[in-house]
Order: C-alpha cells, then sequence, then structure tokens
C-alpha cells in the first residue's frame, strides 16, 4: 500500500516536466502520423510492371510491414495516452510520486521516462 507523502515536486520542477512532455507529445503525434502514412501508403510502390512471382513476394511483405506498422501505431498511440495521463498528475500536483512507495520519483528517471508512476525502487519489486 502506498505511503501518504508530503513530499512533492515544485510548481517550478512540475513546469519544467509538463514542458518536456508538451514537446514529447507533439514529437510523438509526428511520429504516428509518419508510421500511418506509410501504411496507408503502402498498397501501390511500383509492382505493377513486375513478374507475378515478385510481385507475390512484395505483397506478403507488404502484409508483414503493414501489420507491424500497424502494432507500432498502437504502441504510440499508448505513448502518447501515457504522457497525456502524466500532464493530468502535473494538473492534480501528483506527478512524479510512485504509485507503490509514496516517494518522489527520481528526477533522471522522470526527465529519461516522464510518464513513469514507478520508482526504480518500486519497479526491481515487480521484477
Amino acid at each position: 500500500m502506498a505511503e501518504e507523502t508530503k513530499e512533492r515536486y515544485s510548481d517550478a520542477d512540475l513546469q519544467e516536466f509538463k514542458e518536456l512532455i508538451l514537446k514529447k507529445i507533439e514529437m510523438a503525434k509526428e511520429d504516428l502520423l509518419l508510421i500511418r502514412s506509410a501504411y496507408m501508403n503502402d498498397s501501390n510502390n511500383g509492382t505493377d510492371d513486375t513478374s507475378p512471382t515478385f510481385k507475390a513476394f512484395e505483397e506478403g511483405s507488404e502484409t508483414m510491414s503493414k501489420e507491424s506498422n500497424v502494432q507500432l501505431a498502437i504502441r504510440q498511440e499508448k505513448f502518447i495516452r501515457d504522457l497525456q495521463n502524466a500532464l493530468l498528475r502535473i494538473e492534480n500536483k501528483t506527478y512524479g510520486i510512485c504509485r507503490v512507495t509514496g516517494k518522489l520519483i527520481q528526477k533522471e528517471r522522470l526527465k529519461l521516462v516522464p510518464h513513469a508512476t514507478l520508482s526504480i525502487e518500486a519497479k526491481k519489486m515487480q521484477s
């Protein structure tokens, strides 16, 4: 059970994390658009005039790449949701507090993984 904590990041720290997260969301949305356009535009990549054997091979690999792009898109959408949830935690001043230990998550960890909800200590307890 998480202990109650009076410890939290300062408003200045929270603002710094908010800016970092907003940048990451913007980049993640751009990446998502690229991923989506990759599997939307995969339908014709110029194999119309090549041999039927090559075309069949091409379609098989196209299906695989489309599936992996869909998986990438799903992961990217989840990443964006996690970042948006982190923004909510910033708004209600619970950002950076480990949901297991109730202690502050290290600043270095949050800079690398700004949507983290577990401290390294809690993460190790899970494994």
